[in-house]
This record gives structure tokens, sequence and C-alpha cells, in this order.
């Protein structure tokens, strides 16, 4: 297909033209980058459906790359944080609805004696790997190949699956830096493993366990083709990590809120040291949860580990985190149960399409959230397989969406609101049944 974009899409091309004369690619973030035809520019969103600069109202299941979990421009979300702000934007001090948020979020996620907030991901991952390395007194630790904690450069490595054939010799995997610029010293305490293998966790702390404090993991490899753990994975690395004395952080930036709302800790029955939580939290507005054992976080208290951030616990994040989490839990928590419904009979509707299609066309992953691709492996397990993937066809399939009113993650990552509805998935599958039925007429 030629993904020339289309005169449909005229204004955003020429808004993305003059953009890159002032914005370094024209972007504010390298996400944004990885778009069927070129980055695209919004004017408004409502519910489940964004309007770009042309007018094109798209069905949407990227949700602003995951926030938007009660849907876009949620009204009891605004409504709060336009309250909260008429009081004050920034106190840069403490205020009872901060107060009130940590209360719920204690009452809600299993390890969080205590909590911190902070303003992004990134830097709520930076924190917990600081708290682990000052509990233990030890400077290594683990992460998975192909799992995202953020841009810093301590946690920039192998975040990319790497290509069919790459060297995978040993128990622990080379050190590849994410991109240029990554400080060459932070690899000296990463040992990269592959993710789903108890096994290669257990030599390698067995080895090195003298020398490792943490290991920080997404529960759910969501940001590689959505792949669940294994039964007994993450139970396995509680147990070697409860006998190597390494801190257990669970990366709970997409999980969080979306898989359950005591966050995949709560789903898989595994309980963390620490944990960092972030997206579906704020509904689009920027705020991040540090959550932990008191063991874990006492540092923060003693002052003998710092974190810190003038906009921590700002208003207008505060007021849009506690109403998303009060839609979220209203009614026994009725709008999380629609999630789940609705994403897993997107999902198997997927599923079913590729299957009549002929195309190796695969879902898998809880529902709120899942990824969807073209592959010759039945279920992948780790970024090796996420590496064999086919990029081509999976680029091909969303930018036949965009022209069919349905906006996704070119990489196969969807994800599905509380505003979305049974005819908004009926919608999306019938697009997909079109587009997959002329793929494959195509081939």
């Amino acid at each position: 297909m030629d993904h020339a974009a289309p005169d449909r899409f005229a204004t955003s091309r020429a808004l993305m033209e003059r953009s890159r004369r002032v914005l370094a690619g024209g972007i504010s973030s390298q996400f944004r980058a990885y778009t069927a035809f070129h980055p695209m520019f919004y004017d408004r969103a409502q519910g489940a459906r964004v309007w770009d600069v042309d007018g094109n109202a798209l069905l949407d299941f990227t949700l602003s790359q995951g926030p938007m979990i009660v849907g876009h421009s949620n009204p009891e979300v605004i409504a709060r944080v336009t309250e909260a702000v008429s009081r004050a934007q920034l106190f840069a001090g403490q205020h009872e609805a901060e107060l009130a948020l940590a209360e719920t979020l204690q009452r809600l996620i299993p390890c969080a004696e205590r909590i911190r907030f902070a303003s992004s991901g990134s830097e709520a991952a930076h924190a917990c790997l600081r708290l682990a390395r000052h509990v233990t007194g030890k400077p290594k630790w683990i992460k998975f190949e192909g799992h995202y904690h953020g841009w810093l450069d301590q946690v920039s490595w192998n975040v990319t699956p790497p290509p069919p054939g790459a060297n995978d010799t040993g128990d622990a995997l080379d050190p590849v830096p994410w991109c240029g610029g990554v400080a060459e010293s932070t690899a000296a305490d990463v040992v990269v493993l592959p993710w789903n293998d108890l096994d290669r966790v257990a030599r390698v702390l067995e080895k090195q366990g003298h020398e490792i404090g943490a290991l920080i993991t997404e529960p759910v490899m969501c940001n590689q083709g959505c792949n669940e753990p294994l039964p007994g994975f993450l139970q396995g690395l509680r147990d070697l990590c409860n006998k190597h004395g390494v801190a257990l952080i669970f990366d709970e930036i997409i999980t969080g809120f979306r898989i359950d709302l005591g966050g995949a800790q709560s789903h898989y029955g595994v309980t963390p040291d620490l944990a960092l939580f972030g997206k579906a939290l704020g509904s689009g507005f920027p705020i991040a949860a540090i959550a932990g054992r008191h063991r874990f976080m006492a540092p923060l208290e003693e002052g003998g580990a710092y974190h810190a951030g003038t906009m921590n616990g700002n208003n207008a994040c505060v007021a849009a985190a506690q109403a998303t989490l009060d839609v979220l839990e209203r009614d026994d928590r009725a709008a999380h149960r629609r999630i789940v419904a609705l994403g897993t009979r997107l999902r198997d509707g997927l599923a079913e399409a590729g299957a009549a299609s002929g195309l190796n066309f695969r879902t898998q992953g809880p529902g709120p959230m899942f990824w969807a691709g073209f592959s010759d492996v039945p279920r992948l397990l780790n970024a090796r397989h996420v590496g064999a993937t086919d990029k081509a066809l999976g680029g091909d399939f969303a930018a036949r969406l965009l022209l069919e009113s349905v906006r996704i993650i070119e990489r196969g990552l969807w994800y599905v609101s509380a505003a979305h509805t049974e005819e908004d998935v009926e919608a999306a599958l019938a697009a997909a049944r079109r587009v997959l039925t002329a793929m494959a007429a195509a081939r």
C-alpha cells in the first residue's frame, strides 16, 4: 500500500512541515514520529473520539498512549480540575487533596504502605532504583529485554527488540544502548535478561545476587507485544528476590488501574517491594506515584535518599487522579468492569477476523490493553518474538485503519476506555475485517 498521506490530512501535513522549522523533528516526543503517514495534528477530543485539524473524526484506541482510561475530556475529571485550579494552581506545599489521593491509593494498591507523588513515570522509575540501591546497599540491577522504564540514561538499555538472530549466548545479554548519547558508564550496573525465563534469573542471582540490589519489570510486557507473564513467573521473581535480598520493582505505568484498580500486583496476587504508577492515574494530566513497603520508602522519611520535584502533587493533577479513581470505583467498579469486557470482546473479535482473513494476524494481552499484529509465532513470550513480527504488515494495517477513521498505535498496542461503547467495538471490528480482507487480496 502507498503510505503517502491523502488529501484528507492536508492541513495536518502542512502544519507538520511548519512544525519541523521550530520543533526538533516537528514533535515533542520521539514516539509521535512513528505514525502511519506523518505526525498528525489534533484539534479536540471527547469520549472515545479525537478530531484532527482537517475535521476527521477518529475512533480512538490509542487513548493518548494509554492515559485516557475514562475517555477524553471526561466531564467529572474536567469539573474537578477546574474547581481545583480555581483555588490554586500550585502550593509547592502540602494540601488535603493530595493526602486524600494518597489514602485512596494506599487502600487500592497492595504494596502501598507509603506513597510519594512525581510528575512522570521516568522520574518515578529513577526514584525506585535509587531507593532499592540505598536500602539493599547493592549497586547493580536487573531489567528485561524489551521492557521500557522511561527515557533516562540508566534504564535506556535493550529497550527495543533485537533483530532476528541477535546474539543470545550465556545467561545475561549484552547491554545495548537505546540510542546515541546514552552514558556508557550506566551499562556497568545493568544486567539484562530475557523476559519469561525464570531459570535465567535464578542462575544470574546465584552468581551475582551479592551485588544486585533491584529487579525491575513490567508485570505485563505491555510496550512490546503485550506479553503476559507465564504462570508462576512473577511469583518466581518474588521468591528469588526474597532469597537473594533483592528489591522487586513493578513498573505499573501501563498496568496500573487498567488491568485492575490495584494494579497487576492485585490481579496476579504478587506484591512487589516498590511500584510506580502513572498514565491512567491522571487521565492526561502529568502525575505519577511511587508506592512501596515502608522499609523501602523509609529513606525518604529519614532523608537518607532524596526525591524531589516542584510540581509534585500539584492541584490540577491530584484532582484529575482522584476524579479518575472515583469514576473507576463507583457502582462496584462498573466502569472498570466495562473496560475489561469491551477490551476482551475487541481483542477476541480481531483474532477471529485475522483467522478468517488467512493472514498470520494475532492478538494477545489481558483485554483492557492488548497487542494485535502479524507473527508466525502463535504466542509472543519475549522481546525476541516481538522482534520477529512483521512490522511492515503492521504499519500497513494501521495506515489502512486510519483511512477507515480508526486510530491505533502503529506498533500494535490497543487501549480501551470507559467511554467506548459496544457500538464502537463493533465499528472497529467491521473496519478491521474490511482492512484484513483487502490486505489478504493484495498479497
